[in-house]
């Protein structure tokens, strides 16, 4: 695969994974206009791994302190620390995991369709600029109840019709619950841990099945390209979403769901 198509997926998935935007549109805005050949299982794996390792990295401090403070609420059988938070992210993880074992075949049967697509990205954008504009509130991630989490967990499973965006989503739940604009953020991208995870061992599981060689430099390019930009959409987001809010992002699903409209239906 040519090395400048690699890097634009990579590129691609690793803004699109964190920003309120939507995947799923831009897969098949990208290869449509381009003309490009898919990019095959492998190459999917690696950009999973590339955004992967970025959250992870991006708050490793934090995931430290999260994992030593579950597993001692595990072993002392109460709340330690941030242990809350870290049940929170599991149990907000839940939900998504039933419904994409559940309906994962009704999706990619029935909704994988660019009508679909186009109207979930204008629908869930504007109920991102509706909570964004309502909610305004000041609770950090550290402030969730059991509730929210609840909450925030079965909107994030609405992240499997496509052209929702799983971020989009997890931030909007946050936001109509009252938690700051990087409170919703932080949390939203600590779910992505687990998410990714889960979808990036699933497309390995698939890849393992294929008897295709594979092209290591394309999927070294594609792990590295998609871990940078994943890496650089984290930090930047969260240092600057209290300043310039959701309205950007919500302006660009407009446009982008429109552009669908228009050429794909």
């Amino acid at each position: 695969m040519d090395p400048w198509h690699v890097i634009a997926l990579a590129l691609m998935q690793g803004l699109t994974e964190f920003l309120p935007i939507s995947s799923s549109a831009h897969l098949i805005l990208l290869p449509a206009l381009s003309g490009w050949e898919d990019q095959g299982l492998s190459l999917d794996v690696a950009v999973h791994v590339g955004t992967l390792a970025a959250v992870v990295w991006y708050f490793r401090a934090s995931i430290v302190v999260l994992a030593r403070d579950w597993a001692a609420s595990l072993y002392h059988r109460r709340g330690v620390g941030e242990s809350r938070l870290a049940w929170g992210v599991l149990w907000g993880t839940v939900p998504v995991g039933l419904a994409g074992l559940l309906f994962s075949g009704f999706v990619e049967t029935h909704l994988r369709s660019a009508l679909v697509i186009a109207w979930a990205t204008i629908a869930f954008g504007l109920l991102l600029w509706w909570a964004d504009a309502a909610g305004r509130g000041a609770r950090s991630e550290h402030g969730l109840r059991w509730r929210d989490v609840a909450i925030i967990g079965l909107a994030q499973a609405l992240a499997l019709i496509p052209g929702t965006s799983r971020s989009g989503i997890t931030i909007t739940a946050a936001l109509a619950l009252g938690l700051s604009r990087e409170g919703a953020a932080r949390f939203s991208f600590l779910l992505s841990i687990p998410v990714i995870s889960l979808a990036g061992a699933h497309e390995g599981y698939r890849a393992l099945g294929q008897s295709a060689a594979l092209d290591w430099g394309a999927v070294a390019l594609g792990t590295v390209a998609a871990g940078i930009s994943a890496y650089l959409c984290i930090h930047l987001f969260l240092k600057l979403v209290e300043r310039i809010g959701m309205l950007p992002f919500v302006a660009y699903r407009l446009i982008l769901g429109a552009v669908l409209l228009l050429f794909f239906v």
